[in-house]
């Protein structure tokens, strides 16, 4: 239990038990939907992670906007402009962001095919649209509405307080897995189709991703189980996102834990993949203004007509949103190990080998607000992935 008293574990099993929804019939194909049992012979070793505090590069911490009852992806009116909301992602930010940045984009879409079908003869000027926000969110939006409106003569204009490296998203985990997003006991059932269909539009477009440019591979995730109930628990977003499941049963002496489920998923390096984004961006003709909007007012005295919201943790107080909430996490970054080329989580705890360092987490600090570092959380944070490597020192995992 962690000093707020949420408990980041027993919210990562809720978070990973979300109901399942067809996108469309024969849309997601059932790969390995149970996973497998498969026996292990002749493994390869895993290369530990040498978890100690003198090999500690760095600590970031950083707020997760959270929403229980899920993100919020609406349109309203704002005088004369179309504002939509793409906010409230939870720890699922980069991973959902293509995704929920798509129906954004439809939503704004449809709304302006109504408009011009009430009005056939007025004549269309070219629409000019306005992102607020700069993270992974932000960024994905705006490039949606440079792709589906090349060459329509449309503009798209990025408003921002903070630009990367600066942003919130620059210190995400980022392993495409979209936990931490919501509260499975509040949110509604159209809620879950959005959030599925959010999760199978993003893990297709950053499959095409995939490669050193954009700072986007595939990895081997190992899940360290305690209890036999959870390892048959769907994998969030759905089983078919994740190929080569297998399931460990009676593995403490393969993994150093009683259970264990590998499958592959992506993980994201922030850094290059928001460059690779900004860039992109600015190619396509975007602008962006580094400007922080404190009020609805200010954000209608704007000169687009359509304007997206995408700015996380602070639409709470530009369009007083006070379901929204702060949700702190703290990271210990390590020297970068080449050697390690897997992931694991056990429990509330993670680690995540990037080529900037290997990431160690986590913590959930429900309505904290402090993004300073805690040594406290960090001592924490250390002792359970050194426990972790005790387990699995030696072991051979396949």
């Amino acid at each position: 239990m962690n000093r707020h008293g949420i408990n980041r574990r027993r919210f990562l099993t809720a978070a990973l038990a979300t109901g399942a929804f067809a996108v469309a019939e024969g849309s997601l194909r059932p790969l390995a939907r149970a996973g497998v049992l498969r026996p292990i012979v002749d493994a390869p070793r895993l290369a530990p992670v040498k978890v100690a505090r003198n090999r500690i590069i760095r600590t970031v911490v950083g707020l997760r906007p959270f929403r229980e009852e899920g993100f919020v992806v609406e349109a309203e009116r704002l005088g004369d402009k179309l504002l939509v909301h793409n906010y409230g992602h939870g720890g699922a930010g980069v991973t959902l962001s293509w995704g929920t940045s798509s129906l954004a984009v439809d939503i704004a879409r449809q709304h302006l095919q109504e408009t011009s079908s009430r009005f056939p003869r007025k004549r269309k000027a070219p629409q000019r649209f306005a992102v607020l926000g700069c993270g992974a969110v932000g960024l994905s939006t705006a490039r949606l509405l440079q792709r589906r409106l090349q060459g329509q003569g449309q503009t798209v204009t990025i408003y921002a307080r903070d630009l990367p490296p600066q942003t919130t998203s620059n210190i995400a985990g980022a392993l495409w897995l979209p936990t931490s997003s919501h509260d499975r006991e509040r949110v509604s059932t159209k809620f879950i189709e959005q959030f599925r269909l959010a999760s199978f539009l993003s893990n297709r477009a950053f499959q095409e991703l995939v490669g050193p440019e954009y700072g986007v591979r595939w990895t081997d995730v190992y899940e360290l189980i305690g209890h036999e109930a959870s390892l048959d628990r769907e994998l969030v977003g759905g089983a078919e996102l994740y190929p080569q499941i297998e399931l460990h049963r009676n593995a403490q002496q393969t993994f150093g834990f009683p259970y264990a489920r590998k499958y592959s998923t992506m993980l994201i390096e922030p850094h290059t993949y928001l460059r690779a984004m900004l860039r992109d961006f600015y190619v396509a003709g975007g602008r962006i203004f580094v400007k922080e909007l404190k009020s609805r007012e200010e954000v209608a005295r704007l000169s687009e007509q359509v304007i997206f919201n995408c700015t996380g943790i602070g639409a709470r107080d530009l369009f007083d949103d006070q379901k929204l909430m702060p949700v702190r996490g703290q990271l210990e970054v390590l020297l970068p190990q080449p050697e390690v080329d897997y992931c694991y989580l056990a429990g509330g705890s993670y680690m995540f080998p990037r080529r900037d360092g290997i990431i160690l987490g986590g913590s959930w600090d429900r309505d904290d607000w402090s993004l300073e570092p805690d040594r406290a959380q960090t001592t924490e944070i250390l002792e359970a992935n050194v426990d972790i490597m005790k387990r699995l020192t030696g072991v051979s995992l396949g």
